[in-house]
């Protein structure tokens, strides 16, 4: 059975051997995860799911909205991948307040930071490839059907600068 600290070493590794790079980075992961029982994909699948469904809120959200100066669904979706590509010290502080993102970032462009969609379907395509079958029901449950907290209205800029004033001082001013 994999573990928090497991999984969050598998991400980490691998995203600095990739340098950063979100597509090497997915690449890196298929490649780590090849090396293990499909068992331990399936775990690490369920640890990656669970934390894309935990940031799965308004706020979150929010905070990807200002990086990316707007964020539609796919694009949230890709950020959350991204987020958790980022390590546990990156994604457990955008939970606790996403507006500290604007320290806990080194940088963030937005051509090539925040996208991260290939991230999310490693643990597939490991599995697949370990067992020639598609990843099974992770027995999770699903994503809520609206994010959770506040809602936040993302087209105005207005309660978006008050809300994430870090942020917005930081990569949009």
């Amino acid at each position: 059975m994999m573990d928090e600290t497991e999984f969050w070493e598998i991400v980490d590794s691998t995203r600095e051997a990739a340098d950063g790079d979100a597509e090497d980075h997915a690449d890196l992961l298929v490649e780590r995860l090849l090396q293990l029982e499909p068992d331990a994909v399936l775990d690490f699948a369920r640890h990656f799911e669970s934390r894309y469904n935990r940031a799965y809120r308004w706020d979150l959200w929010g905070a990807a909205w200002v990086l990316l100066d707007g964020a539609d669904d796919d694009a949230f979706d890709f950020f959350r991948c991204w987020l958790i590509g980022q390590g546990r010290e990156i994604f457990e502080g955008a939970l606790h307040d996403p507006d500290d993102l604007a320290e806990l970032l080194d940088d963030f462009d937005a051509e090539v930071d925040g996208d991260a969609e290939d991230l999310g379907y490693a643990a597939d395509e490991a599995y697949e490839q370990l067992t020639g079958a598609e990843l099974p029901d992770l027995g999770l449950p699903p994503q809520p059907k609206e994010p959770l907290g506040t809602l936040l209205d993302l087209e105005d800029e207005e309660a978006l600068r008050e809300r994430f004033f870090r942020l917005w001082e930081r990569f949009r001013a």
